[in-house]
Protein backbone atom coordinates (compact mmCIF):
# COMPACT_ATOMS: atom_id res chain seq x y z
CA UNK A 1 0.00 0.00 0.00
CA UNK A 2 1.33 3.51 -0.80
CA UNK A 3 1.31 5.71 2.08
CA UNK A 4 -0.46 8.78 1.50
CA UNK A 5 -2.43 11.28 3.79
CA UNK A 6 -6.01 11.83 1.33
CA UNK A 7 -8.58 12.18 3.54
CA UNK A 8 -12.54 13.75 2.44
CA UNK A 9 -12.90 17.20 2.82
CA UNK A 10 -9.19 18.68 1.49
CA UNK A 11 -10.51 21.21 -0.88
CA UNK A 12 -8.95 22.88 -4.07
CA UNK A 13 -9.55 25.87 -6.42
CA UNK A 14 -8.01 27.20 -9.90
CA UNK A 15 -8.88 30.12 -11.61
CA UNK A 16 -8.92 30.42 -15.44
CA UNK A 17 -9.69 33.60 -17.54
CA UNK A 18 -11.54 32.06 -20.30
CA UNK A 19 -9.37 32.31 -23.80
CA UNK A 20 -10.49 31.80 -27.94
CA UNK A 21 -8.58 28.66 -27.25
CA UNK A 22 -11.01 27.62 -24.23
CA UNK A 23 -13.55 27.88 -26.66
CA UNK A 24 -15.66 25.35 -28.03
CA UNK A 25 -15.17 26.49 -32.20
CA UNK A 26 -11.41 26.09 -30.82
CA UNK A 27 -11.73 22.47 -29.53
CA UNK A 28 -13.93 21.33 -32.52
CA UNK A 29 -17.06 20.40 -29.98
CA UNK A 30 -19.13 22.99 -30.92
CA UNK A 31 -19.53 26.61 -33.38
CA UNK A 32 -19.91 28.90 -31.01
CA UNK A 33 -16.90 31.10 -29.14
CA UNK A 34 -18.07 30.59 -25.36
CA UNK A 35 -16.07 28.53 -22.40
CA UNK A 36 -16.22 24.51 -24.33
CA UNK A 37 -17.08 21.33 -22.07
CA UNK A 38 -13.86 19.84 -23.08
CA UNK A 39 -11.87 22.85 -21.81
CA UNK A 40 -14.56 22.89 -18.59
CA UNK A 41 -13.75 18.85 -18.00
CA UNK A 42 -9.78 19.57 -18.01
CA UNK A 43 -10.17 22.44 -15.53
CA UNK A 44 -11.67 20.08 -13.50
CA UNK A 45 -9.56 17.20 -13.71
CA UNK A 46 -6.79 19.81 -13.00
CA UNK A 47 -8.02 21.08 -9.67
CA UNK A 48 -8.61 17.58 -8.27
CA UNK A 49 -5.34 16.83 -9.37
CA UNK A 50 -3.44 19.53 -7.94
CA UNK A 51 -5.43 19.59 -4.61
CA UNK A 52 -3.90 15.79 -3.70
CA UNK A 53 -0.58 15.83 -5.30
CA UNK A 54 1.23 17.75 -2.61
CA UNK A 55 -0.28 14.69 -0.50
CA UNK A 56 1.69 11.66 -2.47
CA UNK A 57 5.34 10.59 -2.29
CA UNK A 58 7.94 11.34 -4.82
CA UNK A 59 7.32 8.99 -8.00
CA UNK A 60 3.38 8.99 -7.83
CA UNK A 61 0.82 11.21 -9.22
CA UNK A 62 -2.95 10.56 -9.91
CA UNK A 63 -4.96 9.66 -13.17
CA UNK A 64 -8.62 10.18 -14.12
CA UNK A 65 -10.46 7.34 -14.32
CA UNK A 66 -14.20 9.10 -14.44
CA UNK A 67 -16.07 12.33 -15.13
CA UNK A 68 -19.65 12.86 -14.58
CA UNK A 69 -20.17 16.38 -15.22
CA UNK A 70 -23.02 18.89 -16.10
CA UNK A 71 -22.54 22.06 -18.07
CA UNK A 72 -25.03 23.97 -17.44
CA UNK A 73 -24.48 27.64 -18.66
CA UNK A 74 -22.02 29.64 -21.16
CA UNK A 75 -19.51 31.58 -20.27
CA UNK A 76 -17.74 34.03 -22.49
CA UNK A 77 -14.49 34.76 -23.81
CA UNK A 78 -12.96 37.10 -20.94
CA UNK A 79 -14.94 35.74 -17.86
CA UNK A 80 -12.95 34.85 -15.56
CA UNK A 81 -14.19 31.20 -14.44
CA UNK A 82 -13.42 28.95 -11.24
CA UNK A 83 -13.23 25.79 -10.31
CA UNK A 84 -13.64 24.33 -6.63
CA UNK A 85 -12.76 20.53 -5.81
CA UNK A 86 -13.44 18.35 -2.52
CA UNK A 87 -12.64 15.10 -1.83
CA UNK A 88 -15.27 13.45 -1.09
CA UNK A 89 -14.75 9.05 -0.51
CA UNK A 90 -11.31 7.51 -0.64
CA UNK A 91 -11.61 4.00 -1.27
CA UNK A 92 -7.76 2.17 -1.74
CA UNK A 93 -6.18 4.14 -4.23
CA UNK A 94 -9.55 5.85 -5.60
CA UNK A 95 -10.35 8.78 -4.38
CA UNK A 96 -13.64 10.90 -5.35
CA UNK A 97 -14.22 14.88 -5.99
CA UNK A 98 -17.36 16.59 -6.27
CA UNK A 99 -16.71 19.86 -8.25
CA UNK A 100 -18.25 22.85 -9.48
CA UNK A 101 -17.26 25.51 -11.65
CA UNK A 102 -18.33 29.01 -11.29
CA UNK A 103 -18.82 32.38 -13.74
CA UNK A 104 -18.63 35.12 -11.05
CA UNK A 105 -21.59 33.86 -8.62
CA UNK A 106 -23.13 31.70 -11.66
CA UNK A 107 -23.02 28.13 -11.07
CA UNK A 108 -21.52 26.89 -14.87
CA UNK A 109 -20.74 22.95 -14.24
CA UNK A 110 -20.84 21.06 -11.12
CA UNK A 111 -20.60 17.10 -11.07
CA UNK A 112 -18.10 14.15 -10.17
CA UNK A 113 -14.55 13.08 -10.72
CA UNK A 114 -12.95 9.89 -9.84
CA UNK A 115 -8.69 9.36 -10.06
CA UNK A 116 -6.47 6.69 -8.95
CA UNK A 117 -3.07 7.32 -7.48
CA UNK A 118 -0.70 5.68 -9.39
CA UNK A 119 3.37 4.61 -9.13
CA UNK A 120 4.57 6.65 -12.23
CA UNK A 121 7.08 4.53 -13.32
CA UNK A 122 4.91 1.39 -12.93
CA UNK A 123 2.40 3.38 -15.11
CA UNK A 124 4.35 4.08 -18.16
CA UNK A 125 5.75 0.76 -17.97
CA UNK A 126 2.45 -0.93 -18.77
CA UNK A 127 2.19 1.03 -21.99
Amino acid sequence: MVPYNIIPNIQGEQVRIVTQKDTASAFGSGHVDVFATPAMVALMEMTARDSVQHLLPEGHTTVGTEVNIKHLRPSAVGHEVRCESKVVEVSGQKILFELQVWDDSILVGHGSHTRAIVDLERFMRKL
